[in-house]
């Protein structure tokens, strides 16, 4: 359905929605979307960071030895 839209039929829906609201209401509505992006992109990092910490924060939890039964075994011979 949206396959058929050329040029000249987006001039014509842009020029429809600048009437509609205004220059100043478009305006402030891109820079709410830009800080949205913006936004969203600070919170895709910084949940990356913080799983990233937890994840070190359990490899640092695990101290246990890794032949931990060989060394028993060293004591009780």
């Amino acid at each position: 359905m949206l396959n058929n839209i050329g040029l000249p039929g987006l001039l014509l829906i842009a020029v429809v929605v600048l009437v509609l609201f205004g220059r100043g209401k478009i305006s402030s509505l891109m820079g709410e979307v830009g800080k949205g992006i913006t936004a969203f992109k600070k919170g895709v990092s910084e949940g990356g960071q913080e799983a990233e910490d937890e994840a070190k924060a359990v490899d640092a939890k695990d101290v246990t030895p890794a032949n931990e039964s060989e060394t028993n075994d060293k004591t009780k011979a």
